[in-house]
């Protein structure tokens, strides 16, 4: 740690706490505002990985957050570094991802005379952060700490530091305190509401849990959900970002929803029947308008068990308990006897449905690319998508056997972000299989980042989905009876872009062509672009 006579300098105790936080990476694009941060998060052991592109970045730290639990770094120039990282960083918020945004800015008192690329960074990104901070001349290690914590308690997101240009290579003064203590897991309360839910536990015939993404914020609570309905014989309809928390060959499992009509037709059947239904960490956050009030707590008894308190309205519930999702869950259970449910055996037959439901036994098309992929990838595989049509179809059709299997963007649904996302992810954990599906939009939007894999030697297979279409909206466009409008464009040779830009390419039009060509870059020592070609009509019916 770098020192003066007087002390130990800003940058240095922010990059310490951030090391002892967990973090071992940061992404961003240097400019002469931040240069002394980046350097000092090298001489922690924090690697600092170039991007093309700040909103790129900010995805490659999610990627790492989602391998690792250490809150991802953002680090951005003044002005225009921090505007193009604005939309990772409110997809953070709305994620739930700890991102820690470390940027560069002007002095004060520079500011009241100068305004070249300046203006007000805390206030930009005050309505999609959790809290901001600017550094001073004290306390800067209670600054990190507030900030790693801020980032990771509760319900987690993104905290902003300010970082003016003098004061980072000034020795600062500490306040010396250790790190707070982790919070304990907070549980019900016993009292009558937590009366009332074990007693329509124990009576219900028909219980139906959905799980959302706070589940993987509480610490065992992808393990408490399996156990619990398993042990209550509780089948399981997840968000799109929780998949995994439970087996989804296990019978329970009933796969994610939110996005999907043609799931919906399947699955909130199942929820208006239902005489209990339980709400896990669930955000509706990542779902579409067709879940807002889909029961009536009137009519359906209804326990939901959240990490926050509800202010969406997306629903409401007979009983609320706002606490850890594990703890809550071991807690309504305690006590309860198990019983047979679902006498009709209707979860069974809806599962049965969706496994054909999304033309998964296609001779070719975009499902026969999703499971030829998924029967290429090893179990413990992790993939990224994209947003689009693509993402609906394979959020459905990808099988996950565990948690932060399937990243992806679930609240604000950016494009773009499965490439950056995958590169994270693998840069976290090289012995790791990981796979990257994108749009062919997706892709060109980011092009530049097949770079970064070039130059990480990160052996990556990037699946594109080339229909030469914005298939979603062309889609909706056609849905509507409006005109073919700004939906089509020109093929791109993605093969031979990935080959141009140091990587592997092949075009594959057939699942036997797609297995080999995966099986290949699997073992090889870069990334490979397997540009998929189908026709842009392929998704008709299907979502």
């Amino acid at each position: 740690m770098a020192e003066s006579s007087a002390g130990t300098l800003a940058v240095d105790i922010i990059a310490r706490r951030l090391y002892d936080a967990g973090c071992r990476f940061a992404f961003g694009i240097p400019g002469g505002e931040v240069i002394a941060m980046i350097d000092a998060l090298d001489r922690a052991g924090i690697r600092f990985i170039l991007t093309k592109h700040e909103n790129n970045a900010g995805f490659m730290a999610e990627g790492v957050y989602h391998m690792t639990g250490a809150p991802g770094i953002l680090v951005t120039t003044v002005g225009p570094g921090l505007a193009n990282g604005f939309n990772v960083i409110a997809n953070a918020e709305q994620d739930r991802v700890p991102l820690i945004v470390l940027t560069g800015s002007v002095d004060p008192e520079e500011a009241l005379t100068y305004n070249h690329q300046v203006f007000d960074h805390m206030a930009v990104l005050a309505p999609v952060t959790k809290g901001g901070f600017s550094l001073g001349d004290g306390a800067v290690d209670v600054l990190a700490d507030r900030a790693v914590r801020l980032a990771l308690d509760d319900r987690p997101g993104p905290v902003h530091i300010d970082l003016p240009m003098s004061r980072q290579t000034k020795p600062a003064a500490c306040v010396g305190a250790a790190p707070r203590a982790v919070n304990s897991a907070t549980a019900p309360a016993a009292g009558p509401d937590l009366d009332q839910a074990q007693e329509w536990l124990a009576a219900a015939e028909r219980p139906i849990m959905i799980a959302g993404l706070d589940v993987l914020n509480s610490p065992g609570g992808a393990a408490r959900v399996a156990d619990f309905c398993g042990r209550h014989n509780v089948p399981l309809i997840t968000s799109y970002k929780a998949k995994g928390i439970v087996p989804e060959d296990a019978a329970i499992a009933l796969g994610g929803a939110g996005l999907s009509p043609t799931a919906d037709k399947s699955l909130l059947p199942l929820v208006k029947d239902a005489d209990l239904i339980l709400l896990a960490g669930y955000d509706p956050i990542e779902m579409r308008t067709g879940w807002r009030n889909v029961w009536d707590p009137r009519d359906q008894n209804v326990v939901e068990i959240a990490a926050a308190t509800n202010d969406h309205y997306m629903h409401q519930s007979s009983v609320s308990f706002v606490c850890d999702i594990a703890a809550g869950l071991r807690t309504l259970g305690e006590g309860v006897e198990p019983r047979e449910t679902w006498p009709g055996g209707e979860p069974a037959a809806a599962k049965e449905t969706l496994a054909g439901a999304y033309g998964q036994n296609e001779a070719w098309g975009p499902a026969a690319i999703v499971e030829t992929v998924r029967a290429a990838l090893p179990r413990d595989g992790v993939a990224t998508v994209d947003s689009g049509a693509h993402r609906i179809l394979l959020s459905q059709v990808w099988s996950c056997f565990h948690e932060r299997q399937l990243l992806q963007s679930t609240g604000l649904c950016t494009m773009g972000c499965a490439l950056p996302l995958a590169i994270g992810a693998k840069a976290a954990d090289p012995e790791k299989p990981v796979v990257c599906f994108t749009g062919d939009a997706g892709l060109e939007m980011i092009l530049g980042e097949l770079a970064t894999l070039r130059d990480l030697k990160l052996a990556v297979p990037v699946i594109v989905f080339v229909d030469r279409s914005l298939a979603l909206i062309e889609l909706k466009q056609r849905g509507v009876g409006m005109k073919n409008l700004a939906v089509d464009f020109d093929g791109t040779d993605f093969a031979a872009v990935g080959q141009a830009l140091g990587g592997r390419g092949v075009t594959v039009d057939s699942r036997e062509k797609l297995a080999a060509a995966m099986q290949d870059a699997l073992a090889a020592d870069t990334f490979t672009v397997l540009a998929c070609t189908f026709d842009r009509k392929a998704y008709d019916g299907r979502l």
